[in-house]
């Protein structure tokens, strides 16, 4: 099979056209699904680039989400994906990731570069994968991306899941909750429905009014939101008081693991931790009335993420260089030089 010749691979620019044998290798992931590829492709694309899904084998073996660029090409990826996989349905072993790879380099080959990010390059389907690529004619270089932060909640309740945080976080939690509480302040867990638009109207509000800049892409969120909440995956959190808005946050529950997308709060507030005590409120709802068995906070170090969750794993990326092309050649020039010095 290795020495075959490459799978057929047949590129559809809208997802609306690809086959319904190929759509149903999509999954069930935040990241997996029919509905957050079509938000990507909506809202997500930059100037002068197009989506682009390849279609690997017939009958198809797998889904290869893409973005064509002004002289390359990348994977459909966002500053919101926490993970970017090829979409294959049940596992085929090795043989199947080896003929994806295949194909994959083979579509590659007429760039000087293409780069694959947001990778899990611990899963072990990699291996057979990037073989495969090599195959087709490429060479993949590696290069760190983000973090991501995780914890497995499965079996816990709150009050368990709290006696395992940091002591300072418990403390933050329990007197500024109580102030907050006192003073009249509420959770409104918003999942879908009529209240949906306003809901999302004081999530900007808020957002607005804290210290985040400006959304690259300003359509995604309130995209992503309505998807969510056609699908009942939704968990729009806002923190209340007396008509005001002090905190809000966007998660997804899917696979029974909880994401949160975007946190924000009033900085006007800044002294009572609105954004600290919602993050506790919105676990706590999450872990009693959706059972989840996983948290996780998404990309990016920040350290906050520490104390509530407490594990890291490392999100990678593969530029595909193409040895045949000067673009190519220089990249693998550079990943040759850096090996060297870090040797030294």
């Amino acid at each position: 099979m290795r020495s075959g010749a490459e799978p057929p691979i047949t590129a559809y620019r809208r997802l609306e056209t690809v086959p319904a044998d190929a759509m149903a290798l999509f999954g069930t992931g935040l990241n997996d699904t029919p509905a957050w590829y079509r938000t990507v492709a909506d809202a997500a694309i930059p100037p002068g680039a197009a989506a682009c899904f390849l279609v690997v084998g017939a009958p198809p073996i797998a889904v290869l989400p893409m973005l064509r660029l002004l002289g390359g090409a990348a994977a459909l990826t966002t500053p919101y994906t926490c993970r970017w996989t090829p979409l294959t349905g049940a596992s085929g072993g090795d043989a199947m990731w080896y003929l994806i790879g295949r194909a994959l380099g083979g579509w590659c080959r007429p760039y000087a570069t293409t780069r694959l990010d947001a990778l899990d390059l611990d899963d072990p389907c990699w291996v057979p994968l990037c073989a495969g690529i090599r195959a087709g004619g490429l060479v993949p270089l590696r290069f760190a991306h983000f973090g991501n932060w995780h914890i497995c909640v499965a079996g816990l309740d709150w009050e368990a899941y709290l006696a395992a945080r940091p002591g300072a976080l418990r403390a933050t939690l329990r007197r500024r909750g109580a102030r907050l509480h006192d003073a009249g302040a509420a959770l409104r867990v918003v999942t879908g429905g009529e209240g949906l638009p306003e809901a999302m109207a004081a999530y900007d509000w808020v957002y607005q009014r804290s210290w985040k800049g400006a959304e690259p892409y300003p359509d995604f969120n309130p995209a992503l939101m309505r998807a969510c909440a056609a699908d009942g995956t939704l968990r729009l959190g806002l923190l209340e008081q007396g008509g005001e808005t002090l905190a809000a946050q966007f998660w997804v529950v899917r696979d029974r693991t909880a994401t949160v997308l975007k946190l924000a709060h009033d900085v006007a507030h800044d002294g009572a931790s609105p954004g600290t005590v919602l993050t506790g409120m919105m676990i706590r709802h999450m872990l009693e009335q959706d059972r989840v068995r996983a948290l996780d906070f998404g990309r990016g170090d920040d350290e906050y993420k520490k104390d509530w969750t407490g594990t890291r794993r490392q999100r990678s990326g593969l530029l595909l260089a193409n040895p045949r092309r000067l673009g190519g050649l220089i990249e693998i020039a550079k990943n040759a030089l850096k090996k060297a010095r870090s040797r030294l």
